[in-house]
């Protein structure tokens, strides 16, 4: 039985604030993940979909990469976002063609991105020609031919961007990028541009790959946790069980947050008795740093364990590790013992006694993991930031033993796969050169755009066609305006999508929607029912495999459309065996298995219980390849975020309500925000100096070197204990304010943690954005 979505949009004037949440998840967590499964799916579906949710031989959460563990699952082996990811996926709410019959693009357009993702799973391909005002159905060999003409029609194949998104599988990743690169094009941008490339980067150099080097595993081994720029209560919530269980063997955890983040304070595990009564509270130490204080305090802890050498020596300094396998200590020493403490205390805003203590922390502990996420990586200095915590983990000689290592925690399912499977706009020669001995064909060697380069490109008119395979592009980019205006500047975009978001309404002068099959959903070819794989933040690459009926017949999986298109780009006499692959994908996974690094005999190894672990010379045997061989110790400036007089530095974030760009409902109940997204969140001192007081709206300003106004209207003041200086509010309701040229040195990631604004009393003007 299919059901039609909420009518109303979001009324802000229903917003009310609470004080903030001390403990998460328990059984309020439990009774919110029931309430939205049962409304978007039935009980008869929510039963059957959840039951089946990260399990052995069921399908892997479409939300965040964190990984399952190894031995026995739970039977709600899922947390609350997760169960409201697969409700969002496996709703019965349907938009169809009489759908968009009924309502113009125009009329869409003026609806928010939360209204358009609860009306529910598209279910036919539909397109927007040249002058109509509403989508209209469209047959799937008709969209091929059109796409495949317009790309033909390009003066050159780098005229065209492919995007992707995290929820791609690996079989599709892989045929997407083959796709891509038999068209003649590395123009390959995806969404960890935005979130993880500054890791990427950081630890290419450091160890020589840009992945973590821990298992779920370690988080049982270790003794000291440091989790810096992450909220795993709300964007990774299984992660509290890991920590919590690491408590349990006698780790201590230390957060390094400017928010006080509900997660790391109180964990009530709803599985566990003491969850449902008392919880944990998982964060031993919490350090209030400022908006981007983080390299300043990785360089001051740094010179303190020095200095803890120097009253031990042999003690603190793990010299058999560093002379055995580092190069660019004595440099790093060098600098590192002459950083001034003063100023780090100034940078971070944190005390003396805070940092000498978390210094002897590190310095005691026998097994460090140092986790981040987009705290770290969206800052300006992001890889340098990552290159120092890094530093640390090297000093004490935390690679490659158990219980240690680096952990960045990505965000998207299967993001890091994607990456694995070729997703990128500069990968090696190495791969290009088995790709064409795979195939036959000649892979191009000059590196592509990626997501910034590639809103540039279409901004100026040098791309014209851009294809999106998952994702919402507009929402989940810099500089709202400026990504809009770059594609409708377009000639065509294409959506591969599950559900409406904004993306479909910001289009080019052609525009198509392709609606595809999601993890949940039941994938059958000429009888047989096909798996897909995916891999998680910690290099496990295990099968997944939807069990739902799909909401209609013309939905296609991702794998379909990719070698649909090619058939109608290429033709059949394509070296590149696509209609093979469209009908079984054991065959897609044999030739990963001869051209993907560590990918051998793939279709067996992915058949295991636990599917199976992708090499990591680091971690497996303290192998760096690097440029020296060695694991790298890197050197950089001290640099940090001071506030200017009178203004106030911006992150980003997510509320507890959403995943990335979707927005699953209106509240944010650790933070005490509840039916509205528009708020900022500022210490109260602060509103009180700049003349406002707590529930006042406001517009943000925000001010960079191009001296370009970007404004967003209309934001409740809400005092938050923020560190001076500091605030907070949503994305992608405040994406508009971060410029596109506001990167990170060396991976070129938006800076969304770091956003100089002012606050500017609201004036009503007419009918407000």
């Amino acid at each position: 039985m299919h059901r039609h979505g909420p009518t109303e949009d979001i009324d802000e004037s229903a917003l009310t604030v609470t004080a903030p949440k001390k403990q998460a998840a328990g059984v309020t967590a439990v009774a919110v993940a029931l309430k939205r499964s049962v409304e978007e799916m039935g009980v008869v579906r929510t039963a059957r979909t959840l039951a089946r949710l990260n399990q052995v031989n069921g399908f892997d959460c479409p939300g965040c990469a964190w990984p399952e563990p190894s031995g026995h699952r739970r039977p709600a082996e899922f947390c609350e976002n997760g169960a409201k990811a697969v409700a969002e996926e496996a709703t019965l709410r349907t938009v169809t063609p009489e759908f968009f019959a009924a309502h113009s693009v125009a009329e869409l357009a003026g609806k928010s991105g939360y209204w358009l993702g609860q009306q529910g799973r598209i279910t036919h391909p539909m397109v927007l020609r040249p002058g109509d005002t509403h989508y209209s159905p469209i047959s799937w060999d008709e969209a091929y031919g059109l796409i495949a003409d317009q790309l033909r029609a390009l003066d050159s194949p780098d005229e065209a961007v492919f995007y992707t998104s995290g929820r791609t599988a690996n079989e599709t990743a892989f045929l997407y990028q083959l796709l891509v690169r038999s068209y003649g094009t590395n123009n390959l941008p995806d969404c960890s541009n935005m979130c993880h490339e500054s890791s990427g980067a950081a630890l290419i150099g450091s160890i020589g790959i840009g992945k973590g080097s821990v298992s779920i595993d370690d988080f049982g081994k270790a003794d000291l946790i440091i989790v810096a720029g992450q909220n795993p209560g709300t964007n990774h919530p299984r992660m509290l069980s890991a920590l919590s269980d690491a408590k349990a063997n006698g780790a201590r955890v230390v957060a390094v947050n400017p928010l006080p983040e509900t997660g790391l304070l109180g964990f009530r595990d709803p599985q566990t008795v003491r969850g449902v009564t008392t919880g944990v509270a998982i964060a031993d130490d919490f350090l209030q740093i400022r908006l981007g204080g983080d390299m300043a305090l990785f360089q001051g802890l740094g010179k303190l364990l020095f200095e803890a050498e120097d009253r031990a020596p042999g003690t603190v300094v793990d010299r058999a590790f560093v002379d055995a396998h580092c190069a660019g200590f004595a440099e790093y020493e060098s600098h590192t013992r002459a950083v001034d403490l003063d100023v780090v205390e100034t940078a971070t805003g944190l005390s003396r006694a805070e940092l000498e203590h978390t210094a002897r922390l590190l310095a005691e502990s026998r097994s460090t993991i140092i986790c981040w996420a987009m705290g770290l990586t969206q800052q300006a200095h992001g890889v340098a930031t990552i290159e120092e915590a890094t530093n640390l983990l090297l000093l004490r000689g935390m690679i490659g033993k158990p219980g240690a290592g680096v952990c960045p925690v990505r965000g998207h399912s299967n993001v890091q796969g994607d990456r694995t499977m070729g997703i990128w706009e500069k990968m090696p020669d190495s791969f290009l050169d088995a790709l064409d001995r795979e195939f036959g064909i000649t892979s191009p060697r000059e590196h592509g755009l990626d997501t910034v380069h590639a809103i540039r490109a279409m901004r100026d008119g040098r791309a014209k066609v851009f294809f999106g395979m998952g994702g919402n592009f507009v929402s989940a980019t810099p500089d709202t305006d400026v990504t809009e205006a770059a594609l409708r500047n377009c000639a065509l975009t294409v959506q591969v999508s599950t559900k409406l978001n904004r993306s479909h309404v910001v289009h080019g002068r052609t525009a198509l929607i392709l609606p595809t099959l999601g993890r949940t959903d039941k994938d059958v070819v000429d009888g047989v029912k096909q798996h897909v794989s995916v891999e998680d933040s910690m290099s496990m690459v295990h099968l997944s495999t939807g069990r739902l009926e799909p909401v209609g017949d013309q939905l296609r999986s991702e794998v379909a459309i990719v070698c649909e298109l090619a058939l109608a780009l290429f033709g059949a006499d394509h070296p590149v065996p696509w209609a093979r692959y469209r009908g079984d994908y054991d065959k897609i996974r044999d030739a990963i298995a001869r051209v993907v690094p560590g990918c051998a005999d793939y279709n067996t190894r992915v058949r295991q219980r636990n599917g199976f672990v992708l090499p990591h010379p680091p971690r497996d045997s303290r192998e760096f390849r690097t440029a020296t061989g060695r694991a790298n110790f890197a050197v950089n400036e001290l640099t940090w975020v001071p506030v200017p007089e009178g203004r106030l530095v911006l992150q980003t974030l997510r509320s507890h309500d959403q995943y990335n760009t979707t927005i699953y409902g209106l509240d944010d109940r650790y933070r005490g925000v509840h039916g509205g997204r528009r708020v900022v969140l500022v210490n109260a001192d602060d509103i009180a100096e700049f003349g406002f007081a707590d529930g006042d709206l406001v517009d943000l300003v925000s001010e960079w070197t191009d001296g370009v106004e970007r404004r967003v209207r209309a934001f409740r003041v809400v005092a938050y204990p923020t560190p001076r200086g500091n605030a907070a509010a949503y994305y992608p309701e405040t994406n508009a304010l971060v410029p596109l040229d506001h990167v990170a040195a060396r991976s070129n990631t938006p800076v969304s943690k770091a956003v100089t604004i002012r606050l500017e009393r609201h004036v009503h003007v007419g009918a407000e954005s």
